[in-house]
């Protein structure tokens, strides 16, 4: 996707250990880097996951949030084009031989706003003590998400003292997350 044009930055990917049959496309908020969302997934590296953490550069950036308010304009425009660099990202990896059904989204803050699907399982993790999108936002949204989708498929999970940041604990539950719904194929 970005590797002819010279000016994009490259996205940050912590290769398999092993033969890749798996991918998790990570998406990072404003102001962050796939950089540093890819030395936190290193930390809990699956042996046959491939991890892909993007630059919201490539993407000019995620879309503009006007306001926080439930009644706020949103960006379509730059949903939709978020939508679509996402989807292009999916299928660069199943034209390199990951079937979409084990690929993952992930992001963090805004960037999590491109990662639901209504068929697929959620987990969604977020701060008690976040100053920055408080936790209300995030328990609306996870009630809202129920409403539309199969709500047995929704897994929120609060972290006490937690502010607009990640911790051990919530790294090693997405880990689990994605061992389950990435489980190593017959033959790893």
């Amino acid at each position: 996707m970005c590797g002819n044009n010279m000016s994009a930055p490259l996205p940050a990917i912590v290769p398999a250990a092993r033969q890749a049959t798996a991918a998790v496309i990570f998406l990072h908020g404003l102001g962050d880097s796939g950089h540093g969302w890819a030395d936190g997934l290193a930390g809990i590296r699956i042996p046959h996951v491939k991890y892909i953490c993007p630059h919201a550069y490539v993407f000019t950036h995620w879309f503009d949030i006007h306001d926080q308010y439930h009644n706020a304009k949103e960006d379509e425009a730059g949903i939709k084009r978020a939508s679509d660099n996402i989807k292009a990202l999916i299928d660069q990896e199943v034209k390199n031989g990951i079937p979409s059904n084990r690929i993952i989204l992930g992001g963090f803050s805004q960037a999590s706003a491109n990662c639901a699907n209504k068929d697929m399982p959620v987990f969604q993790c977020h701060g008690v003590a976040d100053p920055l999108v408080p936790f209300a936002f995030g328990s609306q949204t996870a009630e809202m998400m129920k409403a539309l989708m199969n709500p047995a498929n929704i897994t929120f999970k609060p972290y006490p003292g937690l502010d607009h940041s990640s911790c051990p604990e919530e790294m090693m539950d997405i880990k689990r997350f994605i061992e389950k719904q990435l489980p190593p194929l017959g033959n790893e």
